[in-house]
Parts: structure tokens; C-alpha cells; sequence
């Protein structure tokens, strides 16, 4: 069991208004730090007040971007309790994503543990308005002060944590997205398939661009070909074709093995659905919408949970899906997962952890 001292904040904060939480905007009264250096191993775990973290400006993380992250939430349920969604599965993506960043790895109770640690501390702030919950940051940072290029010696693993409402403001209305053919944000043999901040800052552009042409979201394809699709922003992306239900299959390692992607997968077939991972081509898409059998397409992700797709587009098309609504794999989907979630239906399958 992780040993982790508590020091109190001598000021508690006031708690936001539930109805106006928006995404990632307020944070909770502590966070927990644990450090590592190297011969020493990971070591004093804390949890503290929510403050800013000294850090010298030659810190490695400001110039090599040596850093790593997981998100995840906390559910209030209907008899006032507070449960987790699969956590496990982001404590084994956490450490996936060390390996290949050259940081080191955190033992899976550890971790697990210091996440339920600084949930149950900070408890009184999981809110419990419909569709709100606690986002929960872990992550990451090298912090040797140095400008040579090589891993890190030390390191802080870190945890924060956000109430929050819905990830777009607009709730589960569809979103436009734009098939971005100039830029890519990941190639195989990248960082693609990992959660590190270098992949989001090099979508920022797209995203940019998508939004100067009237869309929401930015549809990635793949780095070398430039046709093949990998993700919506970032999100994983799901297309129902004439009744089959496809995504992109993660075999290059360029696309982020998403938990809530997963779970959708489980779930369909579950359901007896065809679920088909599979290289998809984006002129597919539209062939397929102009042959009247592009039932529906959205994205899937912690955050958003499901996104439907309204439309897409390129520099010449646009094209309406499903009439521009919600279809009806994305509203079972939407509303199985978050009944599982909140904890409305028994969770059969082991996917909630009580905190």
C-alpha cells in the first residue's frame, strides 16, 4: 500500500456553480505529487494544496517535452457514492505511453491508488448535477535541469483534479468536422499512439484551420498516404456503414488506443453488432454517403464520452449525416456507457471502481 502524507490547505475554496462548470476551468483544493530519481525510484507521495509547482526555467520538460498524460473521471452515483470507470485500463495506458517516452513507469496499484487517494481527500467537490463529473489529470514531467538531449533523471507524477460539465457546449448535438489533408498529426512509428503533449500541440494548427472554415473538429488522416483516416480532433471515430459499425485499426501504432473506444467496441458486439477495425479510406466515406449508406459516424473519448458527427467535409463537399442528427448506435451508446458511468445500472462487466 502507497504510503501518502496529507498536508491540509489552511483556505478551502468556494465551489463553482454546478449549472456553469464548462471543461477544465476550476480545480480542486489539493492535487497529489509523488517524485522519482534515478537509483531511488519513485518516493514520496503527497497530497497537498493546489498550487503552483517550482520548477528551474532549464527544467527538461520545457525544452524536450519529455511529459506524459492520462485523463480520466469520478461519477457521482444516485445513493451519493463516487466511483471510477475503468481505471485500470488508464493506469496501463499511462505506463504504455512511459515506455516509449523514456519515463519511468509506476507500479499499477501505486498508481490506482493515488488516484482513489486524491478522489476520496477531494470527494465533496465530485458534483452531482446531471451530466457533470470530476475530471482527474495525472501526469508526468521531467524536471532535471539540464539542455542536454537525453532522458531525465527526475521526475514528478502529479494528479489534479476538475469538476466539470459537458465537453462542447452544445452537449450531444452533431458536430462539423473537416477532412484535413495539409497536416497530419502523427505517423507510424510515432508518438501516435501515446498521450503526450507534443501530439496535441501539433493538431492545434488543424484545428485552427478547421474552425476558419466553419467546422468544429478536424478529420486526421494518416501521415504517409495522406487518404487513410486515424482520428476526429481528439477523439477515436466510429462510422456505421450499411449496418456495420467500422473504425481505424490501431496496427500502425498511430492512432491513441482510446479506454472509451474500447468499451464501445465491447459493447456493440455485445449487442450482436458487426464491429470491424480496419484501414478506412476518407473518399470512402464520401462514396459511401453518395450511395445512401453513411448511417452515422461519431466520435468517442473521456471527455465527450460520444460526439455525433453532422456532417463533413473537404475543400469541395459537404455532406449531411443522418439528416445532421444524432443516429441511433450513438444515442444506445451514449446512453448505455453513461448509465454504467453514473452508476444508474449495475455494472455487469467490472468496468467501475468504488472510490
Amino acid at each position: 500500500m502507497l504510503d501518502i502524507k496529507v498536508t491540509r490547505a489552511e483556505t478551502l475554496k468556494a465551489k463553482p456553480d454546478p449549472s456553469s462548470l464548462g471543461f477544465g476551468r476550476y480545480f480542486t483544493d489539493h492535487m497529489f505529487i509523488m517524485d522519482y530519481d534515478e537509483g531511488l525510484g519513485w518516493h514520496d507521495a503527497r497530497i497537498v494544496p493546489f498550487a503552483p509547482v517550482p520548477l528551474s526555467p532549464a527544467a527538461m520538460v520545457f525544452h524536450y517535452a519529455q511529459e506524459i498524460f492520462e485523463g480520466l473521471k469520478a461519477y457521482r452515483t444516485p445513493d451519493g457514492g463516487v466511483q471510477l470507470f475503468r481505471p485500470d485500463r488508464n493506469v496501463a495506458r499511462l505506463n504504455n505511453t512511459a515506455k516509449r517516452l523514456c519515463v519511468p513507469e509506476i507500479d499499477p496499484d501505486d498508481a490506482l491508488c493515488a488516484i482513489k487517494a486524491i478522489v476520496k481527500y477531494d470527494e465533496d467537490w465530485v458534483p452531482s448535477g446531471e451530466g457533470t463529473s470530476l475530471y482527474i489529470r495525472p501526469f508526468i514531467i521531467a524536471t532535471d535541469p539540464s539542455l542536454g538531449v537525453h532522458p531525465s533523471e527526475t521526475y514528478k507524477f502529479i494528479i489534479i483534479l476538475s469538476p466539470v460539465g459537458s465537453y462542447y457546449s452544445g452537449g450531444l448535438d452533431p458536430v462539423k468536422i473537416y477532412v484535413e489533408k495539409e497536416y497530419v498529426r502523427a505517423v507510424r512509428g510515432g508518438t501516435g499512439m501515446t498521450k503526450c503533449g507534443g501530439n496535441y500541440a501539433a493538431s492545434l494548427i488543424g484545428q485552427k484551420k478547421a474552425e476558419s472554415l466553419g467546422c468544429d473538429q478536424v478529420l486526421w488522416l494518416d501521415g504517409v498516404h495522406h487518404k487513410y483516416v486515424d482520428e476526429v480532433g481528439s477523439m477515436n471515430v466510429f462510422f456505421v456503414i450499411d449496418g456495420e459499425v467500422v473504425t481505424p485499426a490501431l496496427d500502425d501504432g498511430n492512432i491513441l488506443p482510446g479506454v472509451t473506444r474500447m468499451s464501445c467496441i465491447e459493447l456493440l458486439r455485445s449487442w450482436g453488432m458487426k464491429v470491424t477495425e480496419r484501414k478506412i479510406e476518407a473518399e470512402e466515406l464520401f462514396e459511401a454517403h453518395a450511395r445512401g449508406v453513411l448511417d452515422e459516424a461519431f466520435g468517442t473519448g473521456t471527455a465527450a464520452v460520444i460526439s455525433p458527427i453532422g456532417e463533413l467535409c473537404d475543400e469541395e463537399r459537404v455532406l449531411k449525416i443522418n439528416g445532421g442528427e444524432i443516429g441511433p448506435v450513438s444515442q444506445r451508446l451514449y446512453d448505455e456507457l453513461t448509465a454504467i458511468q453514473w452508476g444508474k445500472v449495475s455494472d455487469t462487466r467490472g468496468w467501475t471502481v468504488k472510490v
